[in-house]
């Protein structure tokens, strides 16, 4: 596939390196040599210098015979723009857009092809949000992820010495859930190296455990992994910018919340719109300041300003005050590897976390759903198989006579998407959910519609199984 990417920048760079392995013709486009040079350096791909904007740039880019543009530079208006131009001067088939202004989010008409011509929207802070609230519901998890629209929960979380399944094999999880909860352990990673998890694989203390249920097993099952933490009830947010103001607006109603940021006039526009919120107009780096806002009594503190040195200094700080728990935002993934796990507890890569929903639009298999995993080395993938026994490898199939490629595992299936059932009561009323949940275990048979997670443990397998799950010549 031939790909324009617009913009060098965090988010630009990472689908750049995401893509580049699968045999895409890649070629990037931005006004910073320098960036440019140093991502031609270590990726084989094409670059161009220029504004994103202009018909000529766009051309020496290769827009004229691309299959897919990509506009994610920092300005919403340049991402539109080219996408329009793409469509009436260049006829790209897709075209993708980041737009950070709720006005162009909100407006479906506006993104139509009679106007700025955008298939495909995303908004990174939007899905670094989304992805903080849910870390916040699972303060014991490393990550949570959401599958099949809610349907499944795949939860990372670190095993614990003392824990149930520490020290036992993979299948005696089973014995220790209740008949009616099934759950499977897609993948395991110890000291940062990928383990396939087979039924006699034994769980260690300090494995980062990825385990996939249902979302309303997906707590017991966790118990007999570690220690279930209390519930987050207070939470202090380090920076008022877009990520920062977005995460308050979408906790303060539940929680308490308190928001630390240093520019006065940004806190003073932000206080009004944040009336369940005490905003503080400061620095988090400052010791004073925290141990006045009682820290220690703090659940979780969120480094969330775009700096990554003030993030690493701050949730540091708040962990060595006494706040339970600290999660920080780091852009460089050298410094997320180098403090998660020490002082710091979760470090999120914001490109990372945004590329997923992105990545679902690039696939050749038909993907509902990506999530980079592990800071961009692993990822899992919703995919809906179609076919039947004789034009696919995979629907007819039982997971055992099914090739997979070795670091590659099937964790769950999620079938008949569209059909309620009743998962269960609250009273005399019962609980509806969308689609029946089937934990995969090798006799477990693909059907045509089914929507199937699959975790790779290294993300170069990806090619591999968006082939596998193509359809052959003879489905009709």
């Amino acid at each position: 596939m031939k790909i324009v990417i617009l913009g060098a920048g965090q988010v630009g760079a990472s689908v750049a390196e995401a893509l580049v392995h699968e045999a895409n013709d890649i070629t990037i486009v931005d006004n910073d040599r320098e960036r440019l040079a140093a991502l031609q350096d270590r990726l084989d791909l094409r670059t161009v210098c220029g504004n994103a904007a202009l018909p000529s740039i766009l051309g020496d880019a290769g827009l004229d015979d691309a299959d897919l543009l990509i506009a994610v530079t920092q300005s919403d208006q340049t991402n539109l723009v080219a996408c329009k131009i793409a469509k009436s001067r260049f006829n790209v088939p897709t075209r993708i857009a980041r737009l950070r202004a709720a006005d162009f989010l909100e407006d479906e008409q506006l993104l139509s092809d009679e106007n700025f011509a955008v298939d495909f929207a995303i908004c990174p802070e939007e899905n670094i949000t989304d992805y903080i609230v849910r870390l916040v519901d699972f303060p014991e998890a490393l990550q949570v992820l959401e599958f099949a629209e809610g349907r499944l929960v795949m939860v990372a979380v670190r095993a614990y010495e003392g824990g149930a399944l520490v020290g036992k094999p993979v299948r005696k999880l089973r014995e220790h859930l209740p008949s009616q909860v099934d759950a499977r352990i897609a993948a395991l990673f110890r000291q940062d190296q990928p383990i396939i998890p087979e039924g006699e694989t034994v769980i260690h203390a300090g494995d980062e455990v990825f385990i996939i249920a249902a979302s309303e097993h997906i707590r017991p099952v966790l118990r007999e992994l570690r220690r279930m933490m209390r519930p987050v009830k207070r939470v202090m947010i380090a920076g008022g910018g877009n990520i920062g103001y977005r995460v308050a607006t979408a906790l303060q109603q539940r929680l308490e919340v308190k928001l630390v940021e240093h520019n006065r006039s940004r806190a003073e526009w932000i206080a009004p719109r944040l009336g369940d919120t005490l905003v503080l107009c400061g620095d988090a780096t400052d010791e004073d300041l925290l141990e006045q806002e009682n820290i220690a009594e703090m659940d979780l503190f969120l480094a969330l300003t775009n700096d990554d040195e003030d993030n690493i200094m701050a949730a540091s700080l708040a962990k060595r005050l006494g706040c339970q728990r600290v999660l920080a935002l780091i852009n460089r993934r050298a410094y997320a590897d180098m403090v998660q796990g020490g002082p710091i507890d979760i470090g999120i890569s914001p490109a990372q976390v945004s590329i997923g929903t992105l990545l679902a639009h690039v696939r050749r298999a038909d993907v509902s759903q990506v999530h980079s995993l592990r800071r961009g080395a692993a990822e899992a993938l919703e995919l809906v198989a179609h076919g039947d026994r004789n034009s696919s490898r995979v629907v007819g199939r039982s997971l055992g006579e099914i090739p997979l490629p070795k670091g590659v595992t099937i964790a769950a299936i999620v079938r008949d998407l569209e059909t309620p059932e009743i998962i269960g009561y609250q009273g005399p009323v019962g609980i509806q959910a969308y689609g029946h949940v089937v934990i995969a275990h090798r006799d477990t048979v693909i059907q045509s519609g089914d929507h199937v997670i699959v975790f790779c443990v290294n993300k170069k397998l990806v090619h591999k199984v968006e082939k596998l799950f193509q359809v052959g010549f003879g489905f009709l």
